[in-house]
């Protein structure tokens, strides 16, 4: 397995990329391989924004973290091919039932699509057994999508901040979104709710080294009230728990997410 995932390694690092090439935005946000239902969440997550406020440009490599069921991968996939390297920074076979599932569909995904993720480079960071995704200092910007809190309840979230640390170059750019608790929010039920405070996000992100740079409100959505007995499952797009109240998760949308660039510092 190790060596395998090497021999990838190496002929990622090995790409040349066709630098200041444009971003193929449309084809990435509504192209005909995005799975049912995913350019529909478009609205509600702004990828294109997110990205370009992350600094997104062609000629990069990339490393997204706990890719999941890769709805972000859908959109990297196409706008680094042939112009950069994206890294997923998935989990490992023998990390668990959920792990094992989670990269068992991702990677059926990629296999049923190859002229879209030929090109996608599949690593492993799943503390303690997986903490090196990507080469020491080499990853141009690095970006999370709500899994701060997975972190959290596993107890392993300053691992992931360190090992996203050591893999971004110096100068280079972490990008987080997460769903975002009132502040004052308990650790305890933060880890329950999945809405993590800010405040606790920049300290995760200070203590493995890095500097906040900027914070954007693109994702923020005033509606979420954040105080569902099933905490964010409840709201789109899980909609789990209270199905008597559907209507009302529907019109709330999605969560209330922060937005935080940070960044490694040059020396």
């Amino acid at each position: 397995m190790k060596l395998i995932r090497l021999s990838f390694f190496l002929t990622a690092v090995m790409l040349t990329p066709l630098v200041n090439a444009e971003l193929s935005w449309d084809t990435a946000l509504t192209g005909a391989h995005r799975s049912e239902g995913n350019a529909d969440r478009n609205a509600a997550r702004h990828p294109q924004e997110t990205l370009e406020f992350f600094g997104l440009t062609s000629g990069m490599t990339v490393m997204e973290v706990a890719p999941g069921g890769g709805w972000y991968t859908e959109v990297l996939a196409v706008l680094l091919r042939n112009q950069g390297t994206y890294l997923a920074a998935h989990g490992t076979p023998n990390g668990g039932a959920y792990a094992r599932r989670s990269l068992g569909g991702f990677l059926r995904k990629l296999g049923e699509n190859n002229d879209v993720y030929g090109d996608v480079v599949v690593t492993e960071l799943q503390p303690p057994a997986a903490i090196v995704p990507a080469e020491p200092g080499t990853v141009d910007l690095a970006v999370a999508f709500r899994n701060v809190h997975s972190w959290m309840r596993a107890d392993q979230v300053e691992q992931y901040f360190s090992a996203i640390f050591a893999a971004v170059k110096p100068g280079g750019i972490f990008g987080v979104v997460q769903h975002r608790a009132k502040p004052g929010t308990s650790l305890e039920v933060m880890r329950k709710s999945a809405y993590v405070t800010e405040e606790q996000v920049i300290e995760y992100a200070e203590l493995a080294g890095f500097e906040l740079d900027a914070s954007s409100e693109i994702n923020a959505n005033p509606r979420d009230t954040k105080d569902y007995p099933g905490g964010v499952w409840t709201l789109p797009p899980s909609l789990s728990g209270d199905k008597e109240n559907r209507d009302k998760y529907l019109a709330i949308g999605e969560s209330d997410r922060m937005t935080l660039r940070f960044r490694k510092p040059s020396n």
